[in-house]
């Protein structure tokens, strides 16, 4: 019996340990790549899941038996349709964030990246189903948005929910993080290289060994998935001729990457003036927050009866313009009117991502440069669907601030890998341009304008991270700080809250020159705020844990 029972806790034991190694140090375990797969598997079906429900709530409100084709169709319908039918939509999105959300905001990519960074991998549930629902809701009804932010958004859910059952740390939930969203990614537009790489180099912003076999596993999982349910096909058909004229025309797309990155940093700085402009006038009317995305579904419908082309994804429109089928006129006509569409949907907290759009900007910026070009010089210039094909990467790799992966998946969507010195170009270019012009992309301005600063590095977001609270020494702890000089130190107020973090406190230091502040909380006493001593934070501990942190990242980031 003895003997059984020592069997029992020697395999208890080893149990303990290895779920233990798997929580802790789960990239490197074989068993993890198991873990990955499924949720590759997961995030991969989620991804198809909720194109086909877009496809299906889009063919239902428009009639349209084509959600491919839906500008062509929505051409056809009466004017006021297009006018009522967005509109209608926001108000649903507009309810569904009031009741789910606490601030009524849709979340996408930007806190994606913020869950890896700052949240251990995570993401939160209750709102991201919101937006998932909102999201569904605004592509289905003509906004001009992209289905791949929600996409993200929902794998980046399925990995929350696996992460936190099974109490992961940190380095884990961020790798579980980036393979639900590789395989969204892969899963959405048939691109398993390009997915991986998004993760790596947009959601976790490193390209650490240890992530990439995971990551890899659950990007091919997605595509299995995609492939299972489409077919090995691409997302745009190009023509047959894709051929540069080499070396002449290379200063062509020197100078449009140029172009692109301007046309890139428009866009997204006339999205953030969108947003303050309404969050200004909804102010000053005092608009219910609910009624928000509703009026900008209003607007958009106005829009749509002219120009149907801004509606949906947009894919239509971006075939066309690779394949040459628009005029001059009509590539820099829609280029303008998508733009605005794009601002007015996501300023109107309306949901959706921003990828698809991007792509369309581009391919239609690409062409009108490439028509003009090849104009001037015909005898001396290859095809000019190339450049839309050039420009369509070159404007969503700036937005996106991700080069790599941006390249990568405009040769997965198209095909074509005979045109890769252009299209690397044209990317590098405006992708140079645009990081100097905003904070290195448009997830990460999002951020910075939310007081998260995540383009600086781990340098800058790191001690955002640590609360005064949690580093402080109490007063009954060893070498804790004198109280007297304590409450000497609040009377000439030179302290610092609880809730307060090292962003705050070493800032105090270098400007006091003091070895420690007293750590306070606030009470109310005879109707006044009163401090509280609860301790006090040395500049020495303040640094000690700045440096753990930066030595952390920094074996992560290189294992």
């Amino acid at each position: 019996m003895s003997l059984l029972t020592k069997e029992i806790r020697s395999a208890a034991s080893h149990c303990a340990r290895g779920w233990d190694l798997l929580r802790h140090k789960g990239p490197g375990q074989i068993q993890f790549w198991f873990i990955a797969l499924g949720i590759g598997i997961a995030a991969g079906f989620a991804a198809i899941g909720f194109r086909a429900a877009v496809e299906a709530l889009q063919g239902f409100v428009y009639g349209s038996p084509n959600a491919a084709s839906l500008h062509s169709f929505a051409a056809t319908l009466p004017w006021y349709w297009l006018l009522l039918i967005p509109a209608f939509g926001g108000m649903a999105v507009g309810i569904v964030l009031h009741w789910l959300t606490d601030d009524g905001r849709v979340r996408s990519v930007a806190d994606v990246i913020e869950g890896a960074a700052l949240n251990d991998g995570r993401v939160e549930t209750k709102a991201g189903l919101a937006s998932a629902l909102s999201s569904w809701i605004t592509l289905s009804t003509g906004g001009s948005t992209g289905r791949e932010g929600p996409v993200v958004h929902i794998a980046a859910l399925i990995s929350t929910w696996v992460a936190n059952a099974l109490r992961v740390d940190g380095i884990t939930g961020r790798d579980l993080l980036g393979c639900a969203v590789a395989a969204a990614v892969s899963a959405s537009f048939n691109a398993p290289i390009a997915g991986a790489l998004f993760a790596l180099e947009v959601v976790l912003r490193h390209f650490a060994l240890h992530a990439f076999a995971p990551i890899v596993v659950a990007s091919a999982a997605g595509t299995v998935i995609n492939r299972l349910f489409y077919g090995d096909v691409t997302e745009f058909l190009l023509p047959g001729t894709t051929v540069v004229e080499f070396y002449i025309e290379l200063p062509a797309f020197f100078l449009m990457g140029l172009v692109c990155g301007l046309v890139a940093v428009i866009m997204m700085r006339t999205v953030f003036w969108a947003d303050d402009l309404e969050t200004d006038l909804q102010n000053r009317l005092g608009l219910p927050r609910w009624l928000r995305p509703s009026v900008a579904g209003l607007l958009l419908g106005g829009i749509a009866v002219f120009y149907p082309h801004i509606m949906g994804v947009g894919y239509e429109t971006t075939s066309r313009a690779l394949t040459g089928d628009l005029l001059l006129h009509e590539a820099i006509v829609f280029t303008v009117i998508k733009v605005a569409a794009v601002a007015i949907t996501m300023a109107g907290r309306m949901g959706g991502g921003i990828f698809s759009p991007s792509l369309m900007v581009g391919a239609m910026t690409g062409l009108a440069f490439g028509l003009i070009a090849t104009g001037f010089f015909p005898d001396h210039s290859g095809a000019f669907t190339l450049y839309a094909l050039a420009g369509m990467g070159a404007v969503a790799a700036a937005v996106l601030g991700a080069p790599i992966s941006t390249t990568l998946i405009v040769f997965e969507l198209t095909g074509d890998w005979q045109t890769g010195l252009a299209v690397m170009i044209s990317v590098s270019m405006s992708t140079a341009v645009a990081s100097r012009l905003v904070d290195r992309s448009f997830f990460l301005t999002q951020l910075e304008r939310r007081n998260v600063h995540l383009a600086a590095g781990p340098q800058a977001y790191l001690l955002a991270m640590f609360r005064v609270q949690g580093v402080m020494r109490k007063p009954q702890d060893p070498g804790a700080a004198d109280e007297a000089a304590c409450h000497e130190m609040i009377e000439q107020g030179l302290f610092l809250l609880a809730t307060a973090t090292l962003e705050t406190a070493l800032p105090r230091f270098e400007r006091s020159g003091v070895a420690f502040l007293p750590v306070v909380t606030m009470e109310e006493q005879d109707g006044a705020q009163v401090p509280i001593l609860q301790g006090a934070l040395f500049h020495v501990d303040a640094l000690k844990a700045y440096n753990r942190a930066l030595a952390a990242t920094a074996a992560e980031e290189h294992s």
